[in-house]
């Protein structure tokens, strides 16, 4: 079949929530859709038109689909697979005991995908639409495939990962309008035949990689459970003060240039500043105070210590003694040092005997005149006597260079480095995917 041309037709391997309501949705497209699944009752079901799952609007599309005969059922998962252009897994990947991730069931379907693609001379797309953990495709599933068809992916067949953002009781109204529609593929006629699926539906559309496809879901859904609890321990704290938490939350809401946005949310180092510390130890503090558990925000702090200890690992692992740090301010374009984390990290390199030199220009600057004079006189008399703006010096000093600034000053710097000097990179610099391919950079979280 012709990339582009529509419809296809799709079999759906898992007859459960994401299933069910992909197989219904998709033949309400015009797409001939086969569903599968082992359960006889399932299948039983939507072959007379019945949906198997409680949910919005499944049962009107599920009846018109079948009506049409674009919808069918049938528990041979090798007929299906053998005569349609595409296969959608949408089977469970429940937890184990120790909560890690069971495949069972997506090891089973694979390899009857595998025995039917032995079988087939066309050309044939093989999405998993089910939740894994990143490279379980790659390491796992495509392996599989490939031993048991004989044949090659991304050269004989195509192999995507195409995960769904359906909530329950709501999934119908989110198939038809998503957040966003995600492809990690193989090879790009995969990427083109599947997000053609999605043709006409709305939400922005990312072609990515195969692992950062199954990384996604879990990012979105690790930080929807962490929005719930947040919101709960502000509950909480609010209840006990006598105050409106909804009312609250609504003024909160309503910010979306540093609240609801993407602000503070990119991987980098850790925070620090004359705020963030301060008011999450008062809010914490203040729970205590009226014996209020709020283990999230109790351990915001502790996460932020753990990654300042990731940082300083980092620098210490390549066994180099001569450290440059590039930017001292808890801000890249200010002369701000109070609970810089930079200056933590320098404190910290110094006392296990590094020899340290700091470059930022703007603090050097402001520790003759500014706000910062007698900060540093009073609270980093040695950190002070360590900074310089002399972009040579610490280019002549440094075995590993820090960067903890973006700005041009540290571009400069940084470009002027001699090769085989170790970049420690904190804030993702403008280049790091250019320099990541080298093996004297490290990034922080890239």
């Amino acid at each position: 079949m012709r990339v582009g041309e529509i419809p296809q037709s799709l079999s759906i391997l898992g007859l459960g929530y994401v299933g069910c309501v992909s197989a219904a949705c998709f033949a309400s497209r015009g797409h001939r859709v086969v569903g599968v699944d082992v359960d006889p009752t399932k299948t039983r079901f939507l072959r007379e038109g019945r949906a198997p799952i409680v949910e919005e609007r499944i049962e009107r599309i599920t009846a018109a689909a079948v009506a049409s005969g674009l919808l069918t059922a049938t528990q041979d998962a090798h007929q299906a697979i053998s005569t349609t252009d595409v296969t959608m897994v949408c089977v469970g990947t429940p937890s184990r005991s120790g909560g890690g991730l069971s495949t069972v069931f997506l090891e089973r379907v694979t390899e009857g995908i595998g025995r039917a693609l032995a079988d087939m001379d066309s050309w044939h797309v093989v999405a998993y639409r089910s939740t894994m953990t990143p490279g379980t495709c790659q390491d796992l599933l495509i392996p599989t495939l490939e031993r048991l068809s004989g044949k090659k992916a991304g050269r004989d067949f195509g192999v995507c990962v195409n995960p769904e953002f359906l909530r329950e009781g709501t999934s119908v109204r989110d198939f038809f309008h998503p957040p966003k529609t995600v492809v990690g593929a193989t090879d790009e006629r995969t990427e083109d035949q599947v997000l053609d699926l999605f043709a006409d539906i709305g939400g922005p559309r990312f072609r990515v990689g195969i692992g950062i496809a199954e990384m996604i879901k879990y990012v979105d859904n690790s930080f929807h459970a962490l929005k719930v609890g947040f919101g709960n321990e502000i509950g909480a704290i609010c209840a006990a003060l006598g105050l409106d938490s909804h009312q609250v939350m609504d003024v909160f809401l309503a910010d979306t240039k540093l609240n609801i946005s993407g602000a503070y949310l990119r991987p980098g180092f850790a925070f620090g500043g004359s705020c963030l510390p301060k008011d999450v130890r008062a809010l914490t503090h203040t729970a205590r105070l009226r014996d209020v558990d709020v283990p999230i925000l109790s351990n915001v702090l502790i996460s932020n210590e753990t990654h300042m200890r990731r940082a300083l690992d980092m620098i210490i692992e390549p066994g180099r003694r001569r450290i440059g740090i590039l930017g001292l301010a808890f801000k890249s374009g200010t002369d701000d040092l109070r609970e810089s984390p930079m200056v933590e990290l320098a404190e910290r390199l110094i006392g296990k005997g590094f020899d340290v030199l700091i470059y930022d220009p703007r603090v050097v600057t402001s520790r003759l005149t500014g706000a910062n004079a007698e900060y540093i006189k009073d609270k980093l008399p040695h950190i002070g006597d360590l900074l310089t703006d002399d972009a040579e010096a610490i280019l002549a000093h440094s075995e590993v260079l820090v960067a903890g600034a973006r700005d041009a000053a540290t571009i400069d710097v940084l470009r002027r480095a001699t090769p085989g000097t170790t970049v420690v990179d904190l804030v993702r610099l403008p280049d790091a995917p250019a320099r990541r391919s080298a093996g004297d950079y490290v990034g922080i979280g890239w």
